[in-house]
């Protein structure tokens, strides 16, 4: 079973959005394996709360990314 695990920060993408994460790694994985893939594909979208994770030993936040820090 194909499976895909998205982290992205709370609050910065839309339901809609997750939906289109979804539904176009399921179809990735179907153009990769084939659709008999398709019916086990599991993607996972995690929201991690804001200043929960950090990149180069630095607390990475939502402000960041959108350049406001």
């Amino acid at each position: 079973m194909p499976f895909a695990h998205f982290k992205v920060p709370a609050g910065t993408i839309t339901a809609e959005d997750k939906k289109k994460l979804i539904e176009r790694t399921t179809d990735l994985f179907a153009e990769i394996y084939g659709d008999r893939a398709r019916p086990t594909a599991v993607v996972l979208v995690d929201e991690v709360v804001d200043g929960g994770w950090g990149v180069a030993g630095n607390v990475l936040t939502a402000a960041m990314l959108n350049g406001a820090d």
